[in-house]
C-alpha cells in the first residue's frame, strides 16, 4: 500500500455543498449557441450527450427546463430509413446512438416519435451469430467500455 498524497488543497471558504442550481443552469444553457466551438466539436456524440444531460437534469428535478419539443424533433430527424438512429443529422446510424435515443424517448414517455418497428429491425440486423452486436452496418464491434447493448 502506498502513502496517500495530497495533491490539492481545498480552501476553508470553498463551498461544501453541491451547487445544483449552477450545474442545472450550465446544462440548460448548453447548446443555446449553436456556433460555439465546443458545441460544434461534440456533434459526433450529440445524441448520447443529450441523454447524459437530460438524465442529470431529471435527477436534479430540472428536466422541465429542457426544450422537450426541440429534442423530440431532433431525434425524429436522426432516424434513418433502416430504422437506426445517428448521433446527429447527417451522420450514419449506430446502435449506441439508437440506444441513447430510445432512452431519451423513454424518459419523455414519447417512444411513438420514432418508428419502433424499424428500430427493432435495425437492432436485429446487427445481431451476430454468437449473440453479440455490431455497432453499425460495417460491422464495428462494441468496445470493452460498451460490452453489450440492452434495450
Amino acid at each position: 500500500m502506498g502513502t496517500p498524497q495530497k495533491d490539492v488543497t481545498i480552501k476553508s471558504d470553498a463551498p461544501d455543498t453541491l451547487l445544483l442550481e449552477k450545474h442545472a443552469d450550465y446544462i440548460a444553457s448548453y447548446g443555446s449557441k449553436k456556433d460555439d466551438y465546443e458545441y460544434c466539436m461534440s456533434e459526433y456524440l450529440r445524441m448520447s450527450g443529450i441523454y447524459w444531460g437530460l438524465t442529470v437534469m431529471d435527477l436534479m428535478g430540472q428536466l422541465h427546463r429542457m426544450n422537450r419539443e426541440e429534442i423530440l424533433t431532433f431525434i425524429k430527424s436522426c432516424q434513418h430509413e433502416c430504422g437506426g438512429i445517428s448521433a446527429s443529422i447527417g451522420h450514419d446510424p449506430h446502435l449506441l446512438y439508437t440506444l441513447s435515443a430510445v432512452q431519451i424517448l423513454t424518459l419523455y414517455d414519447s417512444i411513438n416519435v420514432i418508428d419502433v418497428n424499424k428500430v427493432v429491425e435495425y437492432v436485429q440486423s446487427l445481431q451476430k451469430e454468437d449473440g453479440s452486436f455490431a455497432g453499425d452496418i460495417w460491422g464495428n464491434v462494441s468496445k470493452p467500455c460498451y460490452p453489450k447493448y440492452q434495450f
